[in-house]
């Protein structure tokens, strides 16, 4: 039996667009959450509080901070690395949930924040722990969750291990991340009941990439095996500067599409979803991976009313 509604975490204005070359103004991202809002999201991840020279698209963290529509409604995240980042974030005043995140091999670790597997859990259970003494929750990912672009197949034991040891700081919820796009759907189901079993009551958030073509397939799987929370991103753009070949995040246009004919209600508009992907194209200047985007979705309304005019 499948859920009745499924949370989806916006998070194109922060691994949306980490990854591209093209410098995006401040104004384009702040435009690009405003829209997310209209379009009925209710939790984005804004930017990530990392070092600029790292990842230059995020340099301007502090100033879409400023811009931030003032929302009571809506749940502003700021993904960091370390207590340094999660200072910056803190001292903003917008920030709501600090994101942390550990990875599950050591060479992806280092590669990622400079730190071992073991010294991104403890820097994750750091970062709760500031986040709740300022009065912010927090939450934490588990990258590599399915696969390292340079270790390989990662023990599942290992993530279960990892998720248990965060869970104990009190996050308010820990995602599996299949940074590289490698998972397969029985893969991720049996991860996702493991780490649920291992960190009940805390709930399972996933975070896929399309990077293989099983981003859809994997999304559907983690929700039959009880992930309540998807991240997804405006037309499929992501990445991560750190991971080889870690294509585009599944779309939010796809997965709402996919969920929403389904009968598993999301929250949002597909019509101002589709709208701010051709707009984001726009400002990419470059046709976005989603297929919805480009397909539109069904019934068409404009489709309806030619057949009637017939």
């Amino acid at each position: 039996m499948y859920t009745k509604a499924i949370e989806i975490v916006e998070v194109s204005p922060r691994d949306g667009l980490q990854n591209e070359k093209q410098p995006i103004s401040t104004a384009d991202k702040l435009t690009l959450i405003n829209r997310a809002i209209e379009a009925g999201a209710r939790r984005i991840e804004v930017t990530s509080f990392v070092n600029p020279k790292a990842v230059p698209q995020m340099a301007d963290a502090d100033a879409v901070c400023t811009g931030l529509p003032d929302r009571d409604d809506v749940t502003y995240i700021g993904l960091v690395m370390n207590l340094r980042g999660a200072e910056r974030a803190i001292a903003t005043g917008r920030i709501d949930q600090l994101g942390a995140v550990a990875v599950a091999t050591d060479t992806f670790a280092m590669r990622n924040q400079g730190q071992t597997s073991d010294g991104s859990v403890d820097a994750a259970r750091a970062i709760i722990k500031r986040a709740k003494e300022t009065g912010l929750t927090a939450q934490a990912t588990i990258g590599a969750s399915f696969g390292c672009p340079f270790e390989g197949e990662v023990s599942e034991d290992r993530v279960v291990a990892m998720a248990k040891a965060i869970a104990e700081a009190g996050p308010v919820e820990i995602a599996l991340a299949d940074t590289i796009g490698v998972g397969n759907p029985a893969h991720v189901a049996r991860l996702v009941v493991r780490v649920r079993e291992a960190i009940n009551p805390l709930p399972v958030r996933v975070h896929f990439h399309n990077t293989r073509g099983t981003g859809l397939a994997n999304v559907w799987a983690a929700i039959a095996a009880g992930a309540q929370t998807v991240d997804a991103s405006i037309g499929g753009l992501g990445g991560c500067p750190f991971a080889p070949g870690a294509a585009g995040n599944v779309a939010t246009d796809d997965v709402f599409y996919m969920l929403e004919r389904a009968e598993i209600s999301t929250g949002l508009s597909l019509d101002a979803i589709i709208e701010t992907n051709h707009w984001l194209a726009g400002v990419m200047d470059k046709e976005l991976p989603a297929m919805v985007g480009k397909a539109g979705g069904f019934p068409n309304p404009a489709d309806d009313k030619e057949r009637n005019a017939a």
